[in-house]
């Protein structure tokens, strides 16, 4: 069996010749014996291989005893919800968020969603298939049901803001095919606004381009629809909706870095002293917003699994990533792409703002070059290198949380690996300095690249 789909926080492949029924079903059973949970909930997105990997997933738990209750189309949210707020003992999702139509792949919990990753069991799901699984041949010993907590999901997102102070917005919205649309539908039959949605059918074909709003091709639509109909502001997501990304009203997609201290500073007004999450890549515009409002930043390794570790080891109220996940505490410390825009929505009703008023300043007060990838034969040799260079100038001060980071008095950077390809992820910043930021980051690439 070809066990090359297990990454460091979850599984994903090519259906079906790395991922098929037969690997969900070893999948599923290896789960149950590694963590022994009685009962488990799955769902499945929009993609075509989702049903039937959905299926052997839950005959697989079965054959090892586990009561399985599944919830069909859904986000991976929903899952996340699902095994907090019913207290199921583990979850899984079969989704592959962002990636095309003929990859799919799975996300797992435990109890209380606290994730399943490399370090925390998933290594040791896939050493148990390789070693092969002595699988009974008797027919199954646990049960399958089917539920849906939508509603109630539903009422834990409205629980974040107040919805009937809601300003009347116009907001287009594009799940992009993928599963974003069933939920937000059902959202504004309880919200005073106008939604203008696209591509918002789930279809596993993807028929407008994969479910990635981080690809600018993707983002025309989007931006074509806002103008033409005079939105206040837009929001896209990926596939299983569990990343949120933000354009104003001029159509301007928006950094995701820059929502993340938007909605630190909506929610420190609501808890001041908090402590806030945030990765390593890039920094400073959270970090001087954080402070200003009272609360305490802290730095932690990018990835979900470390960010929601770091969040239960502080307490955190709120967590941020560059890439647009957005996790809260009150959502059993997980990420949400329904939460993040409907605290956008409060917010700017509250204030009386625009979303571009918002972040025109902090972009000009912290601009910075977004996530640019390089592949590299030696990853490990071309770190070492741009560490030599830019770490023994005067001032600098080199961190290693997440890959090589430097900070200088006006501008830093970050340089990190994947952790499935040979690719180096640069991100760089500056203080109010768009230029300076755009030499350093040639100067870094051409380095990199050479």
């Amino acid at each position: 069996m070809n066990l090359s789909g297990f990454k460091a926080y979850d599984i994903r492949g090519y259906y079906p010749s790395v991922l098929n029924e037969d690997f969900a079903f070893q999948v599923g059973y290896a789960y149950a014996r590694e963590f022994q949970p009685e009962n488990v909930v799955i769902g499945h997105d929009a993609r075509l291989s989702g049903p039937a990997l959905y299926r052997a997933l839950a005959s697989g738990l079965q054959a090892a005893g586990v009561n399985v209750t599944g919830i069909g189309l859904c986000g991976t949210e929903e899952i996340y919800f699902a095994t907090f707020a019913k207290k199921f003992d583990g979850g899984i999702m079969v989704t592959g968020s962002h990636n095309p139509a003929n990859e799919n792949g799975f996300k797992m919990v435990r109890s209380q969603a606290i994730p399943v990753s490399g370090d925390s069991g998933l290594f040791n799901i896939r050493d148990r298939i390789a070693k092969g699984q002595d699988i009974p041949s008797v027919t199954a010993k646990g049960s399958f049901v089917e539920d849906c907590f939508r509603e109630e999901y539903l009422d834990h997102l409205l629980a974040y803001i107040r919805p009937q102070s809601l300003k009347p917005f116009k907001i287009v919205a594009d799940p992009g095919n993928g599963c974003a649309g069933l939920v937000v539908k059902k959202l504004v039959e309880r919200l005073p606004i106008d939604i203008v949605l696209v591509n918002d059918e789930p279809d596993g074909t993807f028929p407008h381009g994969v479910p990635n709003p981080l690809l600018p091709e993707n983002r025309e639509l989007t931006t074509r629809t806002i103008l033409e109909n005079g939105a206040d502001f837009g929001i896209a997501w990926d596939g299983d909706f569990d990343r949120c990304f933000f354009y104003d009203a001029n159509g301007q997609f928006i950094e995701g870095y820059y929502l993340v201290g938007v909605i630190a500073e909506s929610l420190l007004a609501r808890h001041p002293g908090a402590t806030i999450i945030h990765d390593p890549r890039l920094t400073w515009n959270t970090q001087a917003i954080v402070e200003a409002s009272g609360g305490l930043a802290v730095e932690s390794k990018t990835g979900h699994a470390f960010i929601k570790e770091r969040m239960r080891a502080e307490n955190a109220l709120y967590g941020g990533e560059m890439s647009a996940h957005h996790y809260f505490r009150d959502f059993a410390y997980c990420d949400s792409g329904m939460i993040p825009w409907l605290l956008v929505a409060q917010l700017l009703s509250d204030s009386g703002k625009t979303l571009a008023e918002c972040v025109d300043d902090r972009m000009k007060a912290f601009p910075c070059s977004g996530e640019i990838n390089s592949n590299v034969k030696d990853i490990c040799a071309v770190l070492a290198r741009i560490e030599e260079h830019y770490g023994s100038m005067p001032q600098s001060k080199v961190s290693h949380v997440d890959g090589l980071s430097v900070d200088f008095d006006d501008w830093r950077f970050n340089l990190r690996g994947s952790n499935a390809e040979p690719v180096l992820r640069l991100n760089v910043e500056s203080r109010g300095n768009e230029a300076l930021m755009r030499l350093k980051t040639e100067a870094l690439l051409k380095m990199i690249r050479e």
